[in-house]
Parts: C-alpha cells; sequence; structure tokens
C-alpha cells in the first residue's frame, strides 16, 4: 500500500503519517525532514532527491508533505490513497501552536535534528494567507478531480477523528 498526503501547514500531515505508518506497518517519510537539515538550513537539491528517489523504491510507503520537486506527480501517480488535509486557516493555526507548546525548544520527531518548533512571522504570513492562495486551492481541487477515486479529503478535525477510528477497527 503507498499513501501520500497532503495539505496545508498545521493541518496533522506529520501526524497522520506516523499513524498510518505504525497501524498498518509501512515506512514513512516526512519531506520535512528531507528539506531540512540543521538550524532550518535547506539540503542539497541532488541529495534530497536521491533520498526521495531511494524511499519510493519500496513496495509500500507513507510520505507525508507538499514539496512538488521531490517527485509529487510521481507520488501522485503511484498511492493507492491519497489523503487531503484541508483544515480553515484558524484550525491550522490553533493546531500550530499547540505544536508549539509542546516542541518547544526542541525538534519534533517528523522533523530534521536541529530543526526546534518555532513560529514567526514569515510562517504565520505562509499558513494564514501566502500557503492558501487561489492557485493552491485550485491546484488541491485539480488533484480530486484527477484522482477522485482515491482522494480522501479531510477539512476539519471531527472528520480527522472519524478516520482515525476507521483506521483502528481496519486492524480488528
Amino acid at each position: 500500500m503507498k499513501i501520500a498526503i497532503f495539505g496545508y501547514s498545521g493541518s496533522g500531515k506529520s501526524t497522520l503519517a506516523a499513524f498510518l505508518g505504525e497501524q498498518h506497518q509501512l515506512p514513512v517519510l516526512h519531506l520535512d525532514t528531507v528539506q531540512f537539515i540543521e538550524n532550518w538550513q535547506e539540503r542539497n537539491r541532488q541529495e534530497a532527491l536521491q533520498m526521495v528517489a531511494t524511499f519510493m523504491e519500496q513496495d509500500s510507503w507513507v510520505i507525508d508533505g507538499n514539496y512538488s520537486k521531490f517527485y509529487q506527480e510521481r507520488r501522485l501517480e503511484e498511492a493507492d490513497y491519497v489523503i487531503m488535509l484541508l483544515f480553515s486557516p484558524f484550525a491550522s493555526l490553533k493546531r500550530i501552536i499547540e505544536r508549539r507548546v509542546k516542541y518547544r525548544n526542541t525538534a519534533r520527531p517528523d522533523m530534521a535534528e536541529g530543526c526546534p518548533e518555532k513560529i514567526d512571522g514569515e510562517f504565520l504570513w505562509w499558513v494564514l494567507y501566502k500557503g492558501r492562495n487561489k492557485a493552491k486551492r485550485q491546484y488541491y481541487q485539480a488533484i480530486q478531480k484527477t484522482y477522485p477515486e482515491k482522494v480522501i479529503v479531510i477539512k476539519n478535525q471531527q472528520q480527522l477523528t472519524r478516520f482515525y477510528q476507521q483506521q483502528h477497527m481496519k486492524l480488528r
């Protein structure tokens, strides 16, 4: 099984990826760990691409993150399921603040080592506006239209909670 998880920052992509990996015994790749190295520096592009390509050679995987340059089209094509977390800006902001409190001065498990959790003006602008522009919304709609048989859209915490519960039931 191959699962690609996309969505807005702060919507829970990495948490869902870790959960699905554990529940279904699938290897997980968080693209944030590919993009960044210590101190929020960007990894060499060729090295990053090689990491993703090597990971995708496996028969099964879960990959979370948008990163179009990291074989996004291939991920969409190969995935059995494409899960899109499309939470409202304020729901995402709430989750980001909670995440910041939980991982204060440390890197969360789905982030590169040496990249402590942070919130700054640029990131807030991304979460609330820039990362949700018309082109991004249209792109998510195009994915839904292109892959209707494998796209699962989750728009709020209630739907996400229900999805988690359904995954638990599938294992019994």
